[in-house]
Formats: structure tokens, C-alpha cells, sequence
């Protein structure tokens, strides 16, 4: 989770045949991991070639339907890669855990396969999860060592719909701590669990949060697909900044059960994949009404299921689109790149005109208060229900305390404190606030931009180029496009457009509530024109040449 609040950026947002869940420790030392030279990082890279790079879910059910490749020697071949890349190599530390099960599950899958069942497309396909995801028996921590013994005794629903798919369940992945609602001053992709997890693309670049090992973790092909969590810009940051797809469904299409919460109004799981098609598989896989979480029960007529189904390549013809220059302007080379993703879009048949959302940022005072209400309101609930060793935020509070050392080496927690000196859900400055977020972001705001001209969709800049990681002053956004989608609830897709230094950009495609079937169309439309993705190289920095600093991303 990630909210821009007036000037200041508030932070909230190994293995082979004989499986062994990695110790999971969290210190200061964990923060920092080991240098790692150009030629050391590249060296292993090119090293290991691995048979599963950039394969995408069809690519992988044709192997396997075609018997040149089982479940479980593909989950085998993601450990070892996990084991090289993520554990040694350029330690990208980004998987927090292995599912001590993985290669039971691989081979079951397999058996049935065997028998004549294929439950579907996801059937045999590794998953890896945000570790603020319920997923037995594998701890669930959002990156806290007061939770580093907590082991649910059940699944989330959206891992209990990944099992009925047939999914395999790999592993667990870094995050930044409590999804990034901590401090005011959080570094993203860090948790006092699991470190600080680094960007594949240039090591000393941070992997945007909080979804940030799923992110990375997909991007550096450790597994076929992940899921995210978002409450404002973690699953479409981290996704834009490792040259992924990320797919933010629309609040109450994904149950939030069994998900360590931060807002019960925009708190969604989704995809991040490496092509839209493997988001839209994904998303179909996940979506459901769910009894333990009202809000799917909106859901209900709206909900296609179908998402593959609008994969559609010609989907730009005809199309009208919003470009949000109001969202431009904090990078020339974001800036550029989104003009060609625009002319590109155009040629294929697509209007796009400027367009604005008439109450860009004035939401922005509201979500703070919603998200400090609903944070101690959920995450207690969760707490309780879940049987954690903790089960209140003064404990948690406490106990960060308690350990500082492990725990804020870099930063406090303003925020679990201003979250604490909140009262109870039905206090009216909670109510107002709630009504007035949702309504100038939803109603006032995306949907009158769209309403105004009769667009399709919005476009905008997803975020800026990854910046340099700071623990000790934290994140350096210079500026993002997905806000308005994740106050309002509704649905947001990024898909790469290009690259700043060999950084990834991402653009982001926005709608109204239920949309995604259109942001599906015509985000993989643009994705087969563009093909902008590059998969990473794991180099340590990046190499600026002789440019400025002005051509790089910078800190405000």
C-alpha cells in the first residue's frame, strides 16, 4: 500500500528434491544483503539457462499435455532456479518460504493428469503468494517476526480456489512489512522477517512495495505466476517497476479471507504475471463469491469468470481512451515513453484524447482515515479469528518495542500508533470519510472523466523508474498514475511500455467498476504491439553512461 498525502510519502503501502522452507530471519543484517559484482551477478546468470524462461501458462500446459515436461520436474526446476537466483547468485531475496508440500502437490497433479483429469488451465502450474496470504502449512507473517510462528490452520479462499484450479502452491514472498502501513518512512520491499528484497533489473534498486517479492519474483521467472495484495499501488508499483503485467481487480471480485488486512474498503488480491493472458487465466482462477467476505457479494452479475475469454488483439480498434496528462510530468522518459504507447495505440485504431479527472488528489485526506479506522478494525478481527500468537495492535506495538533491533533498525511505526487512537467503525468522522474517498475517486472522478467523453478506459504513467534503496530515508516516489482506481475500488491494469536506462516503465490502464474484461482487451491488444517486456539481467546498478541525473529516477 502506498499513499502520497500532501508532500509527504506515507509508507502504506533453497531447494531441490528434498524441499526445505529456508529459516526465515529478520535483523538488521537481514536488511543488507551481500554485495555482488557485475561480473559475479552476470556470470551467474549466464550460468544457469533455464528451460522455463518467459513461459507463460499455455506455453507450459501444452509441454505438459504433450508429456515433455510433468508438474513436478517443473516445480523441481523453479526450487533449484529459487535456490541459484534468489537464495545465492544476485540474492534478490525474495521468497520468503517454500511450501514444504510443493513436490507431494506436483506429483498429484501429475497423477491425475495421468488418470484423464485436467481441471483446467492452471492445472500443475507453480503459484507463488504474498506472505500475507493464508496458505497451509506454510507460516503467514506480512514480513513481522511477531508473526514468524503463526500458522494458520486453513487457507485463504483465493487459495483454496488455486488448489480446486489445480495449482501448485511453491512458496511464500517477501514483502514490504505489514504491506507498507507501519511507518511514515518505510523502504519498500523490507520486513523484519525476510529483508529487504532487491530489484532484479539493478540490485541497488528498489523493488517498489509492498507486493514487492511477488514482483520480483515473477519478473526473475522463480515461479509461472504470483499473487499480489494492493490497497493503494502494490500490486500495480511493484509489477510496473519489475516489467510485469499487474492486474488490481475491482473491490469484492477476489475474497479478502484469510488475507492479513490494512482497508476492508480497498483491499483486493490479483495477479502478477508476465502477459496479460496469464493475468486474465489467473484472475478466473481466484474471482468468487465468498460467504466469510461481503463485499464479494457485489460480485454477483458482474463477476464474467470468463476473463480469457477477452483476450482480444484488435481490441484497440475503436476503442476510446483517456490519456491523464495530469498524471504526466514528474519524468521526461515516463513521460516519452507514454507518448509512444499513445501514437502506438492510435495506429491500431484506437481515439485517444485528453482527459482529466476533475478531483485528482482531493481524496486524498479521506483514504488516510479510512485506512487508519479500518486498519486496527481488521487486522484485530484478523488477529483473533486466526488464532495469531498476537491478537491486538497495542500488542503488536509492544512488541516492536520489545524487539526494535530486528524490527526498527530504520523506521518506527507512526502509523500503527496513529492507527491505534482510532475508535470504532461506527464513529460518524469515519463514516463522512469513507463516503467522501469513494465518492470523489469513484463517482466525481473516474467515472465522470470516462462519462465525459464516453471513454473506454483512462491512461496514465503507472509509477516512476525504480529508485535507489534507502533504508535510512526511506522511498523516493516522484510520482504515480494508479491512485484514483485504488481509493474508488475499481479495477486497474499495467502492462510495460518501455524502459529508462533499462529500467521498466509501466503504463497503467484504468476503468469503472466490473471493468475488467475491457482493461483485459485492451491491455493485451497493446501488449501484442508493444512487446515491451525485457526479462532482467540482475545487474548491480544501473549504467548511466554519460547521461545526468535529470534521465534517472530521483527523489523529491
Amino acid at each position: 500500500m502506498r499513499l502520497v498525502l500532501s508532500s509527504l510519502c506515507l509508507a502504506v503501502l533453497a531447494a531441490c528434491q528434498a524441499v526445505e522452507a529456508p529459516t526465515a530471519v529478520g535483523s538488521a543484517e537481514a536488511a543488507a544483503p551481500p554485495p555482488v559484482s557485475s561480473e559475479g551477478a552476470l556470470a551467474t546468470q549466464q550460468a544457469l539457462p533455464f528451460p522455463f524462461d518467459e513461459t507463460t501458462i499455455g506455453d507450459l500446459q501444452a509441454q505438459l499435455g504433450r508429456g515433455e515436461v510433468t508438474s513436478e520436474a517443473l516445480t523441481r526446476a523453479y526450487l533449484e532456479r529459487i535456490a541459484a537466483i534468489d537464495d545465492a547468485g544476485p540474492h534478490l531475496n525474495a521468497v520468503i518460504e517454500l511450501n514444504p508440500d510443493a513436490l507431494a502437490d506436483a506429483a498429484a497433479r501429475d497423477a491425475e493428469r495421468a488418470a484423464g483429469t485436467v481441471i483446467g488451465p492452471l492445472h500443475g502450474i507453480p503459484v507463488l503468494l504474498k506472505d500475507n496470504i493464508d496458505a497451509t502449512p506454510m507460516v503467514n507473517s506480512a514480513g513481522s517476526l511477531a508473526l514468524k510462528d503463526h500458522r494458520p490452520a486453513s487457507d485463504a479462499f483465493l487459495v483454496q480456489r488455486l488448489r480446486e484450479a489445480g495449482a501448485v502452491i511453491l512458496g511464500k514472498t517477501n514483502l514490504s512489512e505489514w504491506a507498507n502501513f507501519r511507518s511514515t518512512r518505510s523502504t519498500s520491499g523490507w520486513s523484519g522477517r525476510g529483508g529487504q528484497t532487491r530489484n532484479p533489473y539493478a540490485l541497488d534498486r528498489n523493488p517498489c512495495g509492498s507486493s514487492a517479492g511477488t514482483g520480483v519474483a515473477i519478473s526473475a521467472n522463480l515461479a509461472t505466476v504470483g499473487i499480489g495484495t494492493e490497497t493503494d499501488g502494490s500490486i500495480i508499483c511493484p509489477s510496473a517497476v519489475s516489467g510485469l503485467v499487474g492486474l488490481k481487480p475491482t473491490v469484492g471480485l477476489v475474497s479478502r479471507n484469510g488475507i492479513i488486512p490494512i482497508s476492508s474498503s480497498q483491499d483486493t488480491a490479483g495477479p502478477m504475471t508476465r502477459s496479460v493472458a496469464d493475468a486474465a487465466i489467473l484472475l478466473a482462477a481466484i474471482a468468487g463469491r465468498d460467504d466469510a467476505d461481503p463485499m464479494t457479494d457485489h460480485s454477483v452479475g458482474k463477476a464474467v469468470f470468463d476473463y480469457p475469454a477477452h483476450l482480444d488483439p484488435d481490441a484497440l480498434q475503436g476503442a476510446r481512451i483517456g490519456l491523464l496528462r495530469g498524471s504526466m510530468g514528474f519524468h521526461p522518459e515516463v513521460d516519452a515513453a507514454l507518448e509512444r504507447a499513445a501514437a502506438l495505440m492510435t495506429e491500431a485504431g484506437a481515439t485517444v484524447v485528453d482527459a482529466s479527472i476533475p478531483t485528482a488528489g482531493q481524496w486524498q485526506q479521506a483514504e488516510f482515515e479510512v485506512l487508519l479506522y479500518e486498519f486496527k478494525n481488521g487486522l484485530e478481527h484478523y488477529l483473533r479469528t486466526r488464532d495469531a500468537p498476537v491478537k491486538t495492535l497495542d500488542a503488536l506495538i509492544a512488541f516492536n518495542q520489545a524487539h526494535a533491533e530486528a524490527e526498527m533498525p530504520y523506521f518506527g511505526q507512526e502509523l500503527f500508533e496513529a492507527a491505534n487512537a482510532k475508535g470504532p467503525l461506527n464513529e460518524e468522522a469515519y463514516l463522512e470519510a469513507r463516503r467522501e474517498a469513494r465518492r470523489l475517486a469513484g463517482e466525481a472522478g473516474i467515472d465522470a472523466a470516462l462519462q465525459a467523453q464516453q471513454l473506454d478506459v483512462l491512461l496514465a504513467p503507472a509509477a516512476s523508474p525504480a529508485w535507489l534503496t534507502d533504508p535510512l530515508l526511506g522511498d523516493h516516489f516522484t510520482g504515480a498514475g494508479y491512485g484514483a482506481a485504488a481509493v474508488a475500488g475499481y479495477p486497474s491494469l499495467t502492462v510495460p511500455m518501455g524502459d529508462s536506462h533499462g529500467l521498466p516503465l509501466g503504463l497503467v490502464f484504468i476503468g469503472t467498476a466490473w471493468s475488467e474484461p475491457r482493461l483485459i482487451a485492451v491491455g493485451h491488444a497493446y501488449e501484442q504491439l508493444s512487446k515491451a517486456r525485457r526479462p532482467p539481467r540482475f545487474l548491480p546498478t544501473v549504467d548511466l553512461g554519460t547521461e545526468t541525473a535529470d534521465g534517472v529516477p530521483a527523489g523529491r
